[in-house]
């Protein structure tokens, strides 16, 4: 890496900051102005694929981005994706049906895939290893904060503007973050050949798809078809079918990456205890994280009884300590372990869970959001520790793909966690309001039918048609479907509280002992 000066390094911050910012916060103003894009576009019947196309292709990006980030140079990959991302903003806001949107929305979700994993990098790339837990730590509360302003920008554009501008705001601010990096990142050229791992890049693809396609539509008692993705039992040969292939592709990527020269993601990583570690903790956290984002909103709006207009700023609490503990864990990683550090997130969170599993129709506002805080303080100091330690188990030249390979793990971690999650919640509310008719038998069945929806419980109008002691029922049976979903966040979080033990006494390594990072003329920031 060529030396830079610290007004350098500024500018590379600052670009960098705008790109993940962008990256994150689509997510969360695109949930906002749906109901607005679907009116226009008349596609109701696809609209969950607006969402799970990005979600594909964002997640299987992040492995084979990080890889040619450490083959062709951070700036050159990550302006690929940057340009990626701008150009499918752009289209999607072209767009005039839902089919068109959704492919554009893959175009975004490949760029976007780069944003977050290159960005990590090149933060552990010019700055010292006792520079780097500050950092990331701002950059974790940069993602955070994505998730509580978003809801807000969605809202004001698709009231003040046309719905496309929530693609079209894209352009500016990332077109600007370009031409920063563009100038201001400088790299040493090497002349040493690079091979790509097509075969494993393909493979590894293939797998992820799969693998997210079984989980995404898995999980219904028998074929349905909700949102436009059709849903399937997950004994049914299609769902089968789909983790046999990704099983079969994985083990093929397996053979694939002990073979080549420059594997998508080297084995040998794993090797690495920190890496390791980190990789199983960070999927653990995946889990539980998304299992909370998830399933929160669901109780507060139906069983606590939030309005839908403010549904979108529930999880606000919990993002806010989130941003405040990522910043002070990116400050503590140079004083205490991995271990301490993670062992007692991992600790924090389990307390949050089990407050959270003694949830009741009763439980006040007031306490659900105590509870999302201390969640919230228990995840935000994880995020920058868990990248830290794996991009520092390696030098330069494997920095890419550590990076992208803990962001991935979480990503992973977090598909699966609300699928097995949403098994449980159905089970216990289709069990719940199995014994309805029992206790309800002056109510027509077939209105009962209608009625004991726990769809029922989040529209104003057919809330309104229910009877008080049904509905009271039905917030019952809902109440202990969510919070047995938060049971299973109290286990996951305590296998990652046991993982997290086996970091030893790994700690962040000191300047002088750390891979070397890009020189800097003189202290910055």
């Amino acid at each position: 890496m060529n030396s830079i000066s610290p007004r350098q390094v500024r500018w590379i911050v600052t670009g960098l900051m705008l790109g993940l910012l962008l990256g994150s916060l689509d997510q969360t103003i695109v949930s906002t102005a749906m109901p607005h894009v679907i009116a226009e576009l008349n596609g109701f019947n696809l609209y969950s694929w607006v969402f799970t196309i990005y979600m594909l292709t964002s997640t299987t990006a992040v492995p084979i981005f990080g890889k040619l980030a450490d083959l062709f140079g951070r700036r050159l990959v990550y302006l690929i994706g940057m340009g990626l991302f701008l150009v499918g903003s752009a289209l999607c806001g072209l767009s005039h049906d839902m089919t068109q949107l959704i492919v554009f929305r893959a175009i975004q979700g490949i760029g976007a895939g780069a944003l977050m994993p290159i960005a990590m990098t090149i933060i552990g790339d010019i700055f010292p290893p006792d520079r780097r837990g500050k950092m990331q730590g701002i950059f974790g509360a940069v993602f955070g904060l994505s998730s509580v302003i978003g809801p807000a920008v969605g809202g004001f554009i698709v009231d003040h503007l046309a719905w496309q501008w929530i693609f079209y705001i894209n352009l500016p601010f990332g077109i600007f973050a370009a031409i920063i990096l563009s100038i201001a990142l400088k790299e040493s050229k090497s002349d040493e050949e690079k091979a790509i791992d097509w075969g494993g890049a393909a493979t590894l693809t293939g797998a992820i798809v799969a693998f997210l396609l079984a989980i995404e539509m898995g999980g219904s008692g028998g074929s349905s078809s909700e949102g436009g993705m059709t849903h399937y039992a997950w004994s049914s040969p299609q769902i089968l079918g789909l983790f046999g292939a990704s099983l079969v592709l994985i083990l093929l990527f397996l053979w694939i990456e002990s073979k080549v020269k420059e594997p998508i993601i080297p084995l040998k990583l794993f090797g690495n205890r920190a890496i390791s570690v980190s990789s199983i903790v960070g999927f653990l956290m995946g889990m539980g994280m998304f299992g909370a984002i998830t399933y929160i909103p669901l109780f507060s709006q139906a069983v606590i009884g939030t309005s839908a207009s403010n549904s979108g700023y529930i999880l606000t609490p919990l993002m806010l300590s989130l941003i405040l503990s990522s910043i002070i864990g990116g400050r503590l990683i140079m004083k205490l372990s991995y271990r301490t550090i993670v062992m007692t997130s991992m600790a924090i969170m389990t307390v949050g869970y089990l407050f959270m599993s003694q949830m009741t129709v009763n439980t006040s506002s007031f306490e659900l959001i105590l509870y999302m805080i201390i969640i919230g303080f228990g995840m935000g100091a994880l995020m920058p520790v868990l990248t830290i330690a794996a991009q520092s188990a390696v030098g330069h030249e494997l920095r890419g793909v550590a990076t992208s390979t803990t962001q991935f793990t979480r990503s992973i971690g977090g598909t699966v966690g609300v699928a097995i999650m949403g098994v449980m919640m159905s089970s216990k509310m289709t069990d719940g309001i199995g014994g309805l008719q029992s206790q309800f038998k002056d109510i027509p069945e077939d209105q009962l039918s209608t009625l004991a929806n726990p769809q029922a419980l989040l529209q104003p109008e057919v809330k309104a048609q229910v009877p008080p002691k049904l509905l009271e029922a039905l917030q019952h049976i809902l109440s202990n479907a969510v919070t047995s979903v938060f049971v299973i966040g109290i286990v996951v979080v305590v296998i990652g509280l046991i993982s997290a033990f086996f970091f030893g006494k790994l700690r962040m390594p000191k300047r002088q002992e750390g891979a070397a990072p890009m020189k800097v003329e003189a202290e910055m920031m």
